[in-house]
């Protein structure tokens, strides 16, 4: 994009094919049990513009809004102050490539917990890996 800061950092972005079908993938990814299951405890629902929480343990709750919702291709929220995720879904045959995308990273910024934008973006880079381990056990198991 075109508007972005000079600061900006780059987004994370991850994907990985599912051995699971698209619907399913997308119930794990855009109903409050599948994001729970392999994500964070929340109270999302799939409408836009709906208004959420995700319990981010030591961090508490941190709200979200929901700003793109394309069933079941991409889903992507607002997250916290700065920050936006998206989750893709392409249908591979039988399989699901899904991408994560995490965006809004500015190396002048920091979090509100007072963190800076750069180490927060390589902890959780690091995290989303995890992360989407757990959504393919979730998904393929």
């Amino acid at each position: 994009m075109d508007n972005q800061s000079p600061s900006a950092l780059p987004d994370i972005r991850q994907t990985l094919v599912l051995n699971a079908p698209i619907q399913k993938v997308w119930d794990a990814v855009a109903t409050a049990e599948g994001i729970a299951a392999w994500f964070m405890p929340n109270n999302f629902q799939p409408v836009l513009g709906y208004e959420f929480q995700l319990n981010a343990g030591p961090f508490g709750d941190s709200p979200c809004t929901v700003t793109e919702l394309d069933p079941p291709n991409r889903l992507t929220f607002r997250w916290g102050k700065d920050w936006t995720v998206t989750f893709e879904l392409i249908q591979r045959e039988d399989k699901t490539e899904f991408t994560l995308i995490h965006g809004g990273w500015d190396a002048d910024k920091l979090t509100e917990f007072g963190e800076t934008h750069r180490l927060v973006r390589d902890r959780m880079s690091g995290g989303w890996v995890g992360l989407q381990k757990k959504l393919q056990a979730y998904v393929e198991g």
